[in-house]
C-alpha cells in the first residue's frame, strides 16, 4: 500500500542524514520534497500542510543531541509526528456489556466480511461473539454473512425472507439473542453506491435504538479522498467511534489512512489486508509509521508467527537438524510452516516487508520476480518433496537419476531444477553438521522467545533469487527462518543458478 510513498520519503531523508548540521534551508527543501510525497500519496491537502509544519517547526527549534546526527533527528521527529497524526497508542474496542457493535460504510468496502473477521478476532479473545445480518436491500448479503460464520463457526441471526425494515430486523435480532450465548454483538448494515438521505436516517434510527458501543465505518482504502469525505459524512450525521480500513494490501497511494484519523478526530481500529478470515489486525499507530519509513514491522512478524507456527513441533525439527537426521519429512513441515506465515501476512512480500530494512527492496524484488513468485517456488519445492515415496524423504541419499526423472516429473518440474534443488538440500544438511554455525542461528532463534523460523528453510529461501543484501545474515534479524545462508546464499529453482561465495 505505502510503496510509493517509503520510496519517496526514503529519497528525501537520504539528503538529510548525511547533513552535519540543521539549517532552515536544507529543512525546507527536505520538507518540500515530503509535502509532495504526501500530496501524490493522495494525503489530504490540509492535512499534509499542516503536517509539514509541525515537522518544520520541531526540526529547527530542537537541540541536535549529542553524538546523533543532525538528519536522523529529523527523521525521528518526522517518526514521531506521524504516529501523533495515525493517532498516537492503539485504541482498543469498547465491549462493556451488551457490547454491541455497528457496521457502517458504503457498498464495496468490505463490511460483511469485516464483520466476520471481527467475530473470529473476539472468538480467538475469548469472546461469544455472535453476528446479526441487516443489511436487506445487497442480493445475498444475509446468505454471505452465513456462509462466513458457519466458516468461523460463529453464530449468525438472518432475518425473514423479503424482509424490509431494518429496525424491525433489529428487534427480532435482540429477541434471537435470547436464546445464545454470546456476550459481543456485530450488526452488520447495507450500504449504498454514494452516501445519501436514505442511508443516513437510516443508519441513525438503528444507532439511536441500539445505543451501540462502538460504531464502525469500514472504509476502502484504495479509494483515497472519497473515503476520507465518506469518513467525514458519516461521523457528521451518524457519530462513529472508530475506523476499520480494508484492502490495505494493494497497490493504492494510501493517503486515506494517514488522512481519515486528522479528518475525523477518530481513531483508526483495524486493518484488513486480504480476503481471508484471519487477516484483520488491530491498527498499531507507532508500527504503521515505522512500515511507512520502510523500518518495518518486527513486532507483527513475531505476533504473526505465534500465531501460526507449532513451537514444539519446531523445536523439534530444530532438534533433528542438530542431530543431522533432517530430512524431506523435516522439510516439508517446515514448508507448511512457511506457507501459513505467508498466507497470513498477504503472501511472501507482505511478510518480507514486515522485516526491518527490506521494505525499500520490495519494488526490486518484485521486478525480479516477475515471473515466478516467491509464493510459486514455495509451492515447486513443495510438489517436488510429495512427488517423492515416503522411502525418499526419510532417505534423501537413495534418490539416484531414475528416481529424479520419476520425481521431476511428477512434480512438473525439469529435472535440471530438480537437481539444483536436492545440491541445495544437501549443502543445507552439511552445514547442520558445522555446529558453531548451528549454535549461532539457534542463538539467534533464543531472541525470538522460541518463535523464530527454524533456520533450513531460511537458508533455501532466504537468497531464493532475491538481490543482494536481501538475505539478512544470521544473529541479524533474529528470526532465522529468513536470514538466508551464511556466507553466500542458494537460489531457488529457476532462480538463475546457485550463488557464488564463500561457505
Amino acid at each position: 500500500m505505502f510503496g510509493a510513498l517509503t520510496d519517496k520519503l526514503d529519497n528525501a531523508f537520504r539528503k538529510l542524514r548525511g547533513l552535519g548540521s540543521i539549517s532552515e534551508s536544507n529543512v525546507a527543501d527536505a520538507l518540500r520534497e515530503v509535502r509532495m510525497a504526501l500530496l501524490e500519496a493522495d494525503v489530504d491537502f490540509t492535512v499534509a500542510r499542516d503536517f509539514i509544519a509541525t515537522v518544520r517547526e520541531r526540526s529547527l527549534g530542537q537541540e541536535v543531541l549529542k553524538g546523533v546526527k543532525p538528519g536522523e533527528q529529523i527523521v525521528k521527529i518526522f517518526h514521531d509526528e506521524l504516529t501523533a497524526l495515525l493517532g498516537g497508542d492503539a485504541t482498543p474496542l469498547k465491549l462493556d456489556p451488551p457490547a454491541r457493535i455497528l457496521m457502517v460504510g458504503l457498498n464495496g468496502a468490505g463490511k460483511t466480511t469485516t464483520s466476520a473477521k471481527l467475530a473470529l478476532k473476539l472468538k480467538k479473545e475469548g469472546r461469544r461473539p455472535a453476528l446479526i445480518a441487516c443489511d436487506l436491500y445487497r442480493p445475498a448479503a444475509i446468505e454471505q454473512l452465513a456462509t462466513l460464520g458457519r466458516e468461523i463457526d460463529v453464530p449468525v441471526f438472518q432475518p425473514a425472507p423479503g424482509s424490509t425494515n431494518v429496525l424491525q430486523c433489529v428487534k427480532d435480532g435482540l429477541r434471537w439473542l435470547e436464546s445464545q450465548t454470546a456476550n459481543a454483538v456485530i450488526f452488520d448494515t447495507a450500504g449504498r453506491q454514494e452516501v445519501d438521505d436514505a442511508l443516513i436516517a437510516e443508519l441513525r434510527s438503528v444507532r439511536e435504538f441500539l445505543q451501540p458501543g462502538e460504531v464502525l465505518l469500514v472504509a476502502d482504502a484504495a479509494t483515497g479522498q472519497q473515503a476520507v469525505n465518506v469518513a467525514r459524512t458519516f461521523d457528521k450525521d451518524i457519530g462513529i467511534t472508530g475506523i476499520v480500513l480494508t484492502k490495505l494490501d494493494g497497490d493504492a497511494r494510501g493517503g486515506a489512512a494517514l488522512s481519515m484519523r486528522a479528518a475525523t478526530g477518530k481513531p483508526i481500529k483495524f486493518t484488513g489486508s486480504g480476503e481471508k478470515m484471519d487477516q484483520l489486525d488491530a491498527f498499531v499507530p507507532d508500527r504503521m509509521a515505522q512500515r511507512i519509513l520502510g523500518m518495518g514491522d518486527i513486532v507483527g512478524l513475531v505476533e504473526r508467527a505465534a500465531e501460526v507456527i507449532d513451537e514444539e513441533q519446531a523445536m523439534r525439527t530444530m532438534e533433528r537438524m542438530m542431530s543431522s537426521e533432517f530430512n524431506f519429512n523435516d522439510f516439508l513441515d517446515q514448508l507448511k510452516m512457511m506457507k501459513k506465515l505467508t498466507e497470513s501476512s498477504g503472501g511472501l512480500m507482505g511478510l518480507l516487508g514486515l522485516l526491518p530494512g527490506v521494505g525499500k527492496q520490495l519494488k526490486q524484488v518484485k521486478e525480479q520476480m516477475k515471473n515466478a513468485s516467491g509464493d510459486d517456488k514455495i509451492r515447486r519445492i513443495e510438489a517436488m518433496i510429495l512427488s517423492m515415496t515416503p522411502r525418499e524423504r526419510s532417505r534423501p541419499e537413495i534418490i539416484n537419476g531414475r528416481r529424479r526423472h520419476r520425481i521431476a516429473a511428477g512434480s512438473g518440474n525439469s529435472v535440471s531444477d530438480l537437481n539444483q534443488f536436492l545440491r541445495q538440500f544437501s549443502d543445507m544438511r552439511k552445514l547442520m553438521k558445522d555446529k558453531g554455525r548451528m549454535a549461532g542461528m539457534m542463538s539467534a532463534m533464543g531472541g525470538m522467545g522460541g518463535q523464530g523460523m527454524p533456520g533450513g528453510l531460511g537458508d533455501l529461501l532466504g537468497g531464493g533469487g532475491l538481490p543482494p543484501g536481501m538475505g539478512l545474515p544470521p544473529g541479524k534479524s533474529g528470526f532465522p527462518g529468513f536470514g538466508g545462508p551464511p556466507r553466500g546464499g542458494f537460489r531457488l529453482p529457476g532462480g538463475g543458478g546457485r550463488k557464488k561465495g564463500r561457505r
